[in-house]
């Protein structure tokens, strides 16, 4: 993982709208509707090609496949494994007190998540299906870099922690030997794409999400023991993997919403630094969350650590002043230096190509405002 010695580096989260047609293979292949692998793959290749292309047109430095063969960032493991299995019944958890508090905004609103239309249960013992997948993105990846020539590249994976919070247990004794068992069998997936010679991006958004989807019962103490839990079991599946090849996502969801009820950084991120990735992004661009840059005031980052703030606000189409930008990435610097801070972006944009929040046109708006502003604070932060 390339760090900001010479120049803040930018980045983002991961999801980029889809081609309209590619977009409904995938989700025929979701609905376990027929489609034709060969042209499913076709396109998923055209597609990465095209996205590592725009990212680097428009000034992202570090760039990703958009997860182009993805419907979304969790769900997709159910066709590379065995014993998930589909189930109509199963929805995006909403939310504890914020949508009870807020039942006139929720409803009728899609409880947004992972992207597929029917999510899945763990029901049998878990076991690679197709490996092949794996490598399909990672060739897609390689031959899409070597066009583009972006300043460095990463890939993202579901972390165990985030299958368990979408896909529920119904086979192992307990979350715990659940946790584990995912774990075992996703290795193989992250320790592929770090031998690819790629920067693997964990996403864990359950870090914070959680607390109010599924644990708003619970005391806040509850809730850090299940993080720390979380964090052990990515930490165990991550053994062996060079820290500085790996980085991890956390956030409280990535739709538009009150988010008045997220559990505040300050109260889990000593928890957070735990973990074994270098890297660490973190939401810092909504309203909710853009004062949390104070709280690494507080808590020290880790040496060799790498903090990845959000300096660009995946929920809303304004875009954002390049100077707006600068001065987020200014303030993260103040506290944990220069060459520890990559600019990035709250959340995904998500994959559908008419949008979730923010219209796509307007994504890559949204990221060239990124670049420029990155730009702005590389000459405010080393005087050029």
């Amino acid at each position: 993982m390339k760090r900001s010695t010479e120049k803040i580096l930018t980045t983002h989260v991961g999801s980029l709208a889809h081609p309209p047609h590619l977009h409904e293979m995938l989700r025929a292949r979701d609905l376990d509707e027929p489609f034709d692998a060969e042209t499913l793959d076709a396109a998923v290749q055209r597609a990465v090609v095209d996205t590592v292309k725009h990212q680097t047109d428009v000034g992202i430095a570090v760039v990703n496949d958009g997860e182009q063969g993805k419907l979304g960032y969790t769900a997709y493991v159910r066709y590379r494994l065995n014993g998930f299995e589909r189930d109509e019944t199963l929805t995006s958890p909403r939310g504890g007190l914020e949508a009870r508090q807020f039942p006139e905004f929720f409803a009728g609103r899609p409880p947004g998540g992972t992207g597929s239309e029917g999510l899945a249960a763990c029901t049998g013992p878990l076991s690679w299906k197709d490996f092949s997948e794996v490598e399909k993105d990672i060739g897609n990846l390689k031959a899409a870099v070597m066009h583009a020539h972006p300043e460095d590249v990463f890939m993202t994976s579901a972390s165990p922690g985030v299958i368990s919070s979408f896909s529920p247990n119904r086979y192992y004794p307990s979350e715990e030997a659940y946790l584990y068992a995912i774990a075992d069998v996703m290795k193989r997936e992250y320790q592929a794409i770090v031998e690819a010679g790629f920067t693997i991006q964990l996403d864990c958004p359950e870090l914070a999400m959680d607390r109010d989807r599924r644990f708003s019962a619970f005391s806040l103490n509850e809730f850090r023991k299940i993080i720390a839990l979380h964090v052990e079991v990515l930490n165990y599946a991550l053994a062996g993997l060079p820290p500085e090849q790996l980085r991890m996502h956390m956030c409280w969801g990535r739709p538009e919403r009150p988010h008045n009820t997220d559990v505040p950084l300050r109260d889990i991120a000593d928890l957070l630094v735990k973990a074994r990735p270098s890297g660490l992004c973190v939401t810092g661009a909504n309203g909710r969350h853009e004062h949390e840059w104070k709280v690494w005031k507080e808590i020290k980052l880790p040496d060799g650590k790498v903090l990845i703030p959000g300096v660009i606000d995946n929920t809303t189409n304004i875009i954002e002043h390049p100077e707006t930008v600068a001065d987020r990435i200014v303030r993260y610097a103040s506290v944990v230096g220069r060459e520890n801070v990559i600019a990035g972006v709250d959340c995904g944009f998500g994959t559908s190509p008419k949008g979730a929040d923010v219209n796509p046109k307007v994504a890559w708006a949204k990221l060239e405002s990124l670049a420029e502003g990155a730009a702005l604070a590389t000459r405010e932060l080393w005087g050029r």
